[in-house]
């Protein structure tokens, strides 16, 4: 818990994350065509790995399989419960190129799966057949993004234990690129106001239909070009605006979530306690400020 965390750039990292933002986001419509639906959009997440991001199982037909992409020896594996395997390299293939031997290679075991091409969460969104502009996955990059991953994964794993109410599993989302675990107070919650480009507003609607307090992290995007922690609730309470944890934390009043960059975690002289610290010190808060049954749900 006290090993030094990995460095993360946005600006070196940025190139790879948008094109594994497109990777994940074929693995995760892989998973909707496969699945029934779960509230909250719960059964589509990917789930960690020692290596890396899997899609978990997977029915198909009379077999299962299931889909590792694996970011320590840069590849992309894919297993049957036949006993068939088959995987490739990840390193110069652009969106289109890794769409085509995915769907290649599930075709070759099988499985005939049909997804929606068009990335979802982003404006102006190139279907995946067509992406050759997002091409680039520098392996180097790829190794410290998951291992920041899994170094935070146990603090978020921790932080939720202490719940006992309604939650999600620290799971990532593959829609906006970031790990994220949910609580839920068990009231329900107005309506949403939807509006999230590329998104059906009525999974918006559905996701957020309970109050809920969300925390995660994300590697970097336009909107926050450098890699952080976050926080929200839904709906927002007054003066959330105001319970910050260490002093590194603030406001973003464009997100409307409050924020730690990963670097104030990184450099900490211990990186897990300094995000525990930052987690305990919002959901005190936001319970607090949003009068929720904390005797009940702990």
């Amino acid at each position: 818990m006290q090993k030094k965390w990995p460095e993360l750039s946005y600006e070196k990292g940025k190139k790879t994350y948008e094109t594994l933002h497109m990777f994940t986001q074929v693995l995760g419509k892989i998973k909707l065509e496969c699945l029934p639906w779960q509230n909250h959009s719960w059964h589509i997440t990917l789930k960690f790995t020692p290596t890396g991001l899997t899609t978990s199982l997977l029915p198909h037909k009379d077999q299962f399989f299931q889909i590792d992409l694996d970011l320590t020896e840069h590849k992309l594996g894919i297993h049957t419960s036949h006993g068939k395997n088959r995987e490739f390299g990840l390193s110069g293939l652009s969106v289109a190129g890794f769409y085509q031997k995915v769907f290649g290679l599930l075709r070759e075991l099988d499985i005939e799966i049909k997804i929606y091409t068009k990335p979802v969460e982003l404006e102006d969104p190139i279907r995946f057949e067509k992406d050759n502009i997002h091409n680039t996955y520098d392996p180097e990059q790829a190794l410290v993004f998951h291992e920041a991953l899994l170094a935070m994964q146990k603090v978020f794993y921790g932080f939720r234990c202490r719940f006992k109410g309604k939650s999600s599993e620290v799971h990532f989302f593959w829609g906006s690129f970031d790990l994220a675990v949910s609580l839920f107070s068990g009231r329900k919650a107005p309506k949403h106001p939807g509006g999230i480009p590329n998104l059906p507003n009525w999974v918006a609607e559905e996701a957020y239909s309970h109050e809920v307090m969300s925390f995660g992290f994300w590697p970097g995007s336009e909107a926050l070009p450098e890699a952080a922690f976050y926080a929200y609730l839904y709906p927002e309470p007054n003066a959330f605006k105001e319970a910050i944890g260490p002093g590194e934390a603030y406001y973003h009043p464009d997100l409307r979530e409050l924020v730690l960059p990963y670097k104030a975690v990184q450099q900490a002289e211990h990186p897990a306690i300094k995000l525990r610290e930052f987690l305990d010190s919002v959901y005190n808060a936001g319970t607090s400020l949003a009068n929720w049954d904390r005797e009940a749900l702990e």
